[in-house]
This record gives C-alpha cells, structure tokens and sequence, in this order.
C-alpha cells in the first residue's frame, strides 16, 4: 500500500507600504510586503499565514532585517 499526498502552497501579495532605511546595495527605499500564504493538502486550505517581506524598491533585491537574523 503507498499513500500518495499532494501539497502545495500559494502566495497572493495583499499589500504594499514604505519601510525605514534603504537597500545596502543600491541605496534605493525599501517596501514592505505583506504576502498571504494558503497550505493546501489535496485541495483543501490547511492553514492560513501573512507574513511580512521587505525589498528594495529599485533593484528588487530582498532585504532581512537584523533582529531576524539574531533572535533573542
């Protein structure tokens, strides 16, 4: 017998705003983005996330905050 799953997630942008600083390649201004995430396990929504990315306006490069990088 083998159990055969299929999952997949899908991203929808919701939103976009400035953030504070800028990129420390180009020196461009950063955006945040909101994305929501949709788990799915054989078509049927598991669960549900938003998350926050940040990226650079100009030359689109993705940016990490420090405090992500070293949680306390």
């Amino acid at each position: 017998m083998r159990l055969v799953y299929v999952c997949e997630e899908e991203d929808d942008e919701i939103m976009k705003e400035k953030a504070p600083g800028k990129c420390p390649k180009c020196g461009g201004r950063v955006e945040a983005v909101y994305v929501q995430s949709r788990g799915k396990f054989c078509h049927l929504p598991v669960c549900l996330r938003i998350k926050k990315k940040f990226f650079c306006a100009m030359c689109s490069k993705r940016l990490v905050l420090s405090s992500q990088l070293h949680p306390i």
